[in-house]
């Protein structure tokens, strides 16, 4: 079980990441710290395996990507990591990933691409699939925005 302190931190961040020039502060303050340890505790946290990653939520849509498409490839599991690697470099990919296959679904690798149109999320996948060799996609998109939240610990 974690320590109450390492309990606060995760709960200060359920709320996010305030805009501010010093979020970490305002978080070590909610948590009842100093922001040094509120940090130093963190990367124990992260180090630990507890804390995997800490990242912004972006709201798509107002910020202007009109069209959002999840392309999935089939990618031996030999080439993951170097695929992985080049599609998470694209700036229009905002996370790629890799997933168990199933019986009646082939597929592995798994990246979301943001932009003003379906044509351009085309032109993009279609791209990616051609320097990266990847083959046959199936390309998903997006109808509804969902809510973003974060999981709530230690409530």
């Amino acid at each position: 079980m974690l320590e109450e302190k390492d309990q606060q931190i995760v709960r200060a961040l359920a709320d996010g990441i305030p805009f501010v020039p010093r979020p970490y502060a305002v978080l070590a303050e909610k948590a009842g710290m100093e922001e040094a340890e509120f940090l130093s505790r963190m990367k124990k946290l992260k180090e630990q395996g507890i804390l995997r990653r800490v990242g912004a939520v972006l709201q798509h849509r107002r910020a202007g990507f009109a069209a959002n498409a999840l392309c999935v490839w089939m990618v031996s599991e030999e080439r993951l990591d170097e695929v992985g690697a080049a599609v998470s470099r694209e700036p229009s990919v905002s996370h790629c990933y890799s997933r168990e296959t199933a019986p009646n679904w082939p597929y592995n690798f798994y990246a979301m691409i943001h932009a003003q149109s379906r044509e351009t999320c085309e032109e993009i996948a279609d791209r990616i699939s051609a320097e990266n060799d990847l083959g046959k996609r199936q390309t998903f998109y997006s109808v509804r925005e969902w809510k973003k939240a974060a999981m709530r610990y230690f409530c």
